[in-house]
């Protein structure tokens, strides 16, 4: 079964269970992936959906940073829990010391050795580590490999 018929059935086990918190929070999800289809014309496969996933993760990151500096705890508790719905249908993500090991490799694969081949390795790295670590933390840990 692939993600996004997961993401659909458990729209419709949240629905049976009367939980309208995820059911909303997974509905907010699939409309997203009908915009793409929509606008793209394609079908989504695994990886689309993976990045959609992340992508509105990273946008609730951003609105519950922001409801939290305005005061809005309530607001910002919405946020993170529509991120707690939604982390269970990415991969397992990397720790701070796999990630780094992982930058490593990709350095030393490439030969890269100044701040000037960043560019290469984030490349490279976005490519490797697509769904195991965001682009920040790939981000952090190329720039302490190369400093």
């Amino acid at each position: 079964m692939n993600l996004r018929n997961q993401i659909n059935n458990d729209v419709k086990e949240a629905m049976k269970a009367k939980d309208t918190k995820k059911r909303d929070a997974l509905r907010l999800l699939t409309s997203a992936f009908k915009q793409i289809e929509v606008d793209e014309r394609k079908e989504l496969t695994d990886e689309d959906v993976i990045k959609i996933i992340q992508t509105q993760i990273k946008r609730r990151n951003d609105a519950a940073t922001q409801y939290k500096d305005a005061g809005r705890e309530d607001l910002m508790q919405i946020e993170l829990d529509e991120i707690a719905y939604y982390e269970p249908y990415l991969p397992a993500q990397l720790s701070d010391d796999e990630l780094c090991e992982a930058i490593t490799k990709i350095i030393a694969e490439i030969g890269a050795s100044t701040m000037k081949d960043m560019g290469k390795v984030m490349g490279a790295a976005n490519k490797a580590l697509a769904g195991q670590a965001d682009g920040k933390r790939i981000s952090e840990c190329v720039k302490k490999s190369l400093a």
